[in-house]
């Protein structure tokens, strides 16, 4: 007689980590409703557990408050601006630190994602962002700066919700996968100067992008 499938029995920490990784990877769109009682039945729990949830959510910035309840926070362009404002400031100051601090398995950490990311073909812009969030975050962590990384994870939140990465737009794709590869030689090399401007000019890159989408969904809602 078969056995039968495991049943995943849900928590508020669980229903937490699966929403917010929901909600991360776009799965979960900006002002998307989330409502306790659908929520209780598709997790199969009262609704306190999701309350839970919810609430933790919601103090991650991740949920805001709706004209109906609680539903998926959908950042403003003056907000997404003032996070790149920010996020340039500290990648650069990350990648000088990581120049300067860096042992050998982080180079052979940036150097194996560069080079799976430049095997990569036509990935679709889910792909792009993801591995390019997988680059940036060996950079932070090859800084050995724990308050610093802790500070570049929580900005990034707000931009992994945005609609569509600026890694599709154009050649921004090849071009971007050329800076990192300046970026891994200067840190490589403990060039704390040329990293730190390699890491400026590709965030600003990003940035205008971003103005640039930002005005053609307000010209084109």
């Amino acid at each position: 007689m078969p056995t039968p499938p495991e049943v995943t029995r849900h928590d508020g920490d669980s229903i937490y980590h699966e929403l917010r990784g929901e909600i991360l990877t776009g799965v979960l769109k900006p002002a998307t409703p989330l409502r306790e009682v659908a929520l209780s039945e598709r997790f199969g729990v009262s609704r306190t557990p999701v309350r839970d949830a919810l609430r933790r959510l919601k103090h991650d910035k991740l949920l805001e408050q709706g004209v109906r309840g609680l539903q998926v926070h959908q950042a403003t362009p003056q907000e997404v601006i003032q996070v790149y404002d920010v996020r340039i400031l500290l990648e650069k100051e990350v990648a000088a630190q990581a120049a300067r601090g860096h042992d050998v398995t982080d180079v052979m950490r940036l150097e194996g994602l560069l080079a799976r990311d430049r095997a990569l073909t036509a990935p679709d812009d889910g792909t792009r962002a993801a591995t390019n969030m997988e680059f940036h975050a060996a950079v932070w962590a090859a800084a050995h700066n724990p308050v610093l990384e802790d500070l570049l994870q929580r900005l990034t939140t707000h931009l992994i919700r945005t609609p569509h990465s600026t890694l599709s737009v154009g050649t921004r794709w090849e071009e971007a996968l050329d800076e990192h590869g300046r970026l891994v030689e200067a840190i490589d090399a403990g060039d704390e100067s040329s990293a730190r401007d390699i890491a400026g000019a590709h965030m600003e890159s990003a940035r205008s992008l971003r103005l640039g989408l930002l005005r053609d969904s307000i010209s084109h809602p």
